[in-house]
């Protein structure tokens, strides 16, 4: 994997009835996650199946990887602790720029 940026994508299932809590432990880790160093991209969005999905964009692997040791995510996964129905699913996703350069890869 090189140190270029990446696209990150996190999947947050919670637990029956749990998904207001989650919401909310989420809502006061992201304004952290967003004044890191490397983060252009840090935004949740919901699925139909109600579940959560984190879409990231950092500018290296290697602050992704300070991002994950940091206090937020520590904090956030304390929070999270019996919230969810299965572990946080954490995907890293290496670009492949194709057709338009504005168009053809994920910007912050």
């Amino acid at each position: 994997m090189s140190d270029a940026p990446l696209v990150v994508i996190a999947v947050f299932r919670p637990a029956e009835g749990a998904r207001e809590q989650v919401l909310a432990a989420l809502e006061r880790a992201i304004p952290r996650v967003h004044e890191e160093a490397g983060c252009n991209l840090y935004s949740i969005q919901e699925a139909a199946d109600g579940v959560i999905w984190m879409i990231e964009h950092w500018d290296s692997a290697a602050l992704l990887d300070e991002h994950g040791a940091g206090a937020p995510v520590a904090d956030l996964n304390a929070e999270l602790e019996g919230l969810l129905a299965s572990p946080v699913e954490v995907i890293r996703l290496d670009p492949i720029p194709v057709g338009d350069a504005r168009k053809g890869v994920v910007v912050g």
